[in-house]
């Protein structure tokens, strides 16, 4: 090399290498609607893919979706950067195969839902379905996973909140034991105050509740029957009414409760004292959307009615306050109940139900139990 040639001011020359795109925390995601909590989803599987969507739906815009399938994510209807797929092929029901995949990607879990869910977060929901392999498989992982984002973020708590399908008493032994494992699972998370609340959605219920669903239909009521009410309480929590609100911390309240259960029960009559109390007493247990709870076991409630100006300008408010007392009755002595009244857009009167600290749903336990021939406790899945 002659003095006069110039050198180079790098080191090395570097060829176009095709490079991924930094994944880096966003800012504040904002929901397409007010409501009293910031909430995140993390849809697992594909039942838990699309209960998160449905949440996306709504209007929800903290979500992602996790699947070892990639033909499960695809038919998902939310944005392809919002979807990942860990493993390939799926799992074939066997939830061992999902946790172990899990265990090895939950750093990579960690960053995609930071990226995801952006900051300003108050709760992590984790929906999934308790049939399969994958949400059965990842649940745990996910839940100690969103626990530590919670913790990084600084939220106000650092409690997850799990969304669990049960599937039909139609499929297979395999499935309801997977499904008995993964009930009974959470239900020890609960008890060591690690997921609240504990939502269970019971399929077998719901096809009771609407039994001429086609087959089209049948899952997007049925997930449509949960997210909504879940949506309906967290947006009225918001809301001021010209009556009695329900309030943020009301909600907060149940949400910190353990095992919920939501219902909803139309009133049909209301001239009587007794109409709205023995239409909550007798039409409560019948419309709840889980079976195998012990109702009576619950500590907190929530009832809002959602009726007509029409009808709330006849109403007698002391037939209200008796039937917020007998809701009061069919709990444990002592518990709470957070009412609330609001004017609504239909021409009708709803009472709307959250009951939450309830036990463990030993009778819902039982059944999947037998169904799925478990004649061992299965081990706690990590």
């Amino acid at each position: 090399m002659s003095d006069e040639q110039v050198q180079p001011d790098f080191d090395v020359s570097v060829p176009d290498i095709p490079l991924p795109q930094e994944t880096t925390a966003t800012g504040e995601i904002a929901d397409e609607f007010d409501a009293a909590f910031r909430l995140a989803f993390i849809g697992a599987g594909q039942g838990g893919g699309r209960l998160a969507s449905t949440f996306y739906r709504l209007g929800y815009r903290r979500v992602m979706a996790l699947n070892t399938a990639s033909q499960d994510l695809a038919t998902l209807p939310i944005p392809e950067t919002n979807k990942m797929q860990i493993g390939e092929g799926g799992a074939g029901k066997n939830p061992k195969v999902a946790q172990a995949i899990m265990a090895e990607r939950q750093g990579d879990v960690l960053d995609f839902m930071r990226r995801t869910f952006g900051t300003g977060l108050d709760r992590i929901m984790v929906t999934v379905g308790a049939g399969g392999g994958t949400g059965a498989g990842t649940v745990n992982g996910l839940v100690h996973t969103a626990r530590e984002l919670l913790q990084m973020t600084k939220a106000p708590s650092d409690k997850v909140g799990v969304i669990v399908a049960l599937p039909k008493y139609s499929e297979s032994n395999k499935v309801m034991a997977n499904a008995y494992a993964v009930l009974s699972n959470l239900s020890t998370l609960v008890a060591q105050r690690l997921v609240s609340p504990l939502i269970v959605l019971d399929n077998e219920r719901i096809h009771g509740l609407y039994p001429s669903l086609s087959v089209d239909s049948f899952w997007d009521t049925s997930n449509l029957s949960i997210c909504s009410l879940f949506h309906l309480f967290n947006t009225i929590a918001s809301k001021h009414s010209h009556y009695t609100s329900f309030d943020k911390n009301d909600l907060l309240h149940v949400l910190d409760s353990g095992l919920i259960v939501f219902g909803a029960t139309p009133l049909s009559k209301w001239d009587d004292p007794t109409d709205i109390s023995m239409a909550i007493r007798n039409n409560l247990s019948k419309n709840i959307l889980s079976g195998g709870v012990t109702l009576s076991s619950g500590t907190v409630a929530g009832a809002v009615v959602i009726g007509s100006q029409a009808i709330l300008s006849k109403l007698n408010m002391s037939h209200l306050e008796h039937g917020f007392d007998q809701l009061g009755r069919m709990l444990r002595p002592n518990s709470t109940v957070h009412r609330g009244i609001y004017r609504g857009d239909k021409d009708n009167i709803v009472v709307y139900t959250v009951i939450g600290g309830l036990e463990r749903p030993a009778e819902k336990l039982a059944d999947l139990r037998r169904m799925g021939n478990v004649s061992v406790e299965p081990e706690p899945w990590s």
